[in-house]
């Protein structure tokens, strides 16, 4: 029995070398920057996000090495991943963990890119800290288990962390001064659910808190600022104050064997991941039978209790960021235009047919599928129609996950739809900057990919 999970998970972060990580997750951690940077990009012009780079202009440096992707201009470490992280869990594209519940991107290449343009390292050490931001945070997401997701946005208290472990690995941290990063960013580990009843901004401001939090923890440790050595399973730490069900041998599960960040999926619907299973379950039917939802009376959604807790409260979304938090508009559009897309979100999130669609949907608890959850997110949905026919589908595996998986060419292409909507970067600057990551894992420095010089 491990007495000192904390120690073990810092040591593993701080001592991890590239050539400790199989080339399969080598590949794998590239695919998802690519996929982070799309998500990053279609922040621009969203105003939870520009309200945030307006707060990072006002307060933080002028100048710096660190890009801030959506306003193409430079800063410190600190004011750059803050923005990033922002701007990269807008969209609601980026990357989830379904056994952590976790969103890792949105808070681990953040910061990763900043300090690695700040300090000239390269595309192999800026890898190896995303693998150890993943792991860490993935793993911790796991030991806080369900019970922490029902009241806490995973992707905000866990996401701390894990931009310590990554920052930290940047910093040559020792594994002592990690575990006092640790202990530093737990310490300032927030993000609670609350803000979805309201449509408030929240979600962005859990990513760019946990980015920079996560962040300033590492450069204090290098300073020689101490931080809570037992912060995950201590009597005072994070799951005696976060959790009911705390497993501490997830924290360190097969270390080095087992690579949590190749479990990751990818997003193909722009809207809350806990959607996509029946989302997926839904589109399988309306193809097969080829039905238009003025075909479909009610659609019954067999869910997790996962999926009822965070989609539950919204009945009436207000926005089109509420709405993709809404099981029966993101139903509705796949039913319309058999995908819910940014485009599809932001035209006709609202629309009298989509409104009228959400009153077909509900919600039901599914034992089998909420025992499998979270390791499998399984999408069940039944259909009747208005002619009294009723048909179900079944998805075992969501579009993204890795047996479901998008190939490198389905995320250029993802990617350049996320552009193209926000106008974040050009086709010409995406494929380029696509080429740059595929070939991220050499000696050169990381460099700047929208900011010139």
């Amino acid at each position: 029995m491990n007495d000192h999970p904390s120690k073990t998970l810092a040591t593993f972060a701080a001592q991890l070398c590239f050539e400790d990580i199989p080339d399969a997750v080598v590949r794998r951690a590239e695919d998802l920057f690519l996929d982070w940077f799309g998500s990053a990009v279609a922040g621009k012009g969203a105003r939870p996000v520009e309200t945030i780079e307006r707060f990072a202009r006002a307060m933080g440096p002028g100048e710096g090495k660190a890009e801030v992707l959506v306003s193409r201009r430079r800063t410190t470490p600190l004011f750059a991943a803050m923005v990033n992280a922002a701007a990269s869990h807008f969209a609601e594209q980026d990357d989830v963990h379904n056994g952590s519940v976790f969103h890792p991107a949105a808070v681990v290449f953040p910061p990763a890119l900043a300090v690695a343009q700040e300090l000239g390292r390269s595309g192999k050490e800026f890898l190896v800290a995303v693998v150890a931001g993943y792991e860490v945070g993935i793993r911790i997401g796991e030991f806080l288990g369900r019970s922490h997701y029902k009241v806490f946005h995973t992707t905000g208290t866990v996401g701390t962390v894990a931009a310590a472990a990554a920052t930290g690995r940047l910093l040559g941290l020792t594994p002592e001064q990690m575990l006092d990063a640790f202990g530093s960013a737990g310490t300032q580990a927030a993000g609670l659910w609350e803000f979805l009843r309201d449509a408030a901004d929240s979600k962005q401001l859990h990513t760019a808190h946990a980015a920079a939090s996560g962040l300033m923890a590492a450069y204090l440790a290098q300073d020689g600022f101490t931080g809570a050595k037992h912060i995950l399973e201590g009597p005072q730490g994070m799951a005696a104050g976060m959790t009911r069900e705390a497993d501490p041998s997830r924290l360190t599960d097969r270390l080095g064997e087992r690579w949590a960040l190749a479990e990751t999926s990818f997003k193909f619907h722009a809207s809350c991941r806990h959607t996509h299973p029946a989302a997926d379950a839904l589109l399988q039917i309306v193809s097969q039978h080829n039905l238009t939802p003025q075909d479909i009376a009610s659609v019954r959604t067999l869910v997790h209790q996962g999926a009822i807790d965070v989609l539950g409260p919204v009945v009436d979304p207000r926005t089109v960021h509420q709405a993709k938090f809404s099981m029966g508009t993101v139903l509705g559009l796949v039913a319309q235009f058999h995908r819910a897309g940014m485009k599809e979100f932001a035209d006709h999130f609202n629309d009298p047919g989509i409104a009228g669609f959400r009153g077909k949907v509900s919600m039901e608890l599914d034992e089998e599928v909420d025992r499998a959850y979270p390791a499998r997110w399984i999408g069940k949905a039944i259909v009747r129609t208005v002619d009294g026919r009723e048909f179900h589908g079944r998805v075992d595996e969501p579009k993204g996950d890795p047996g479901n998986t998008l190939s490198r060419m389905e995320l250029e292409q993802k990617v350049m739809r996320l552009a193209d909507f926000s106008g974040g970067a050009t086709l010409q600057e995406m494929q380029l900057a696509s080429e740059r990551i595929w070939n991220l894992a050499s000696d050169r420095p990381v460099g700047h990919f929208l900011v010139g010089g």
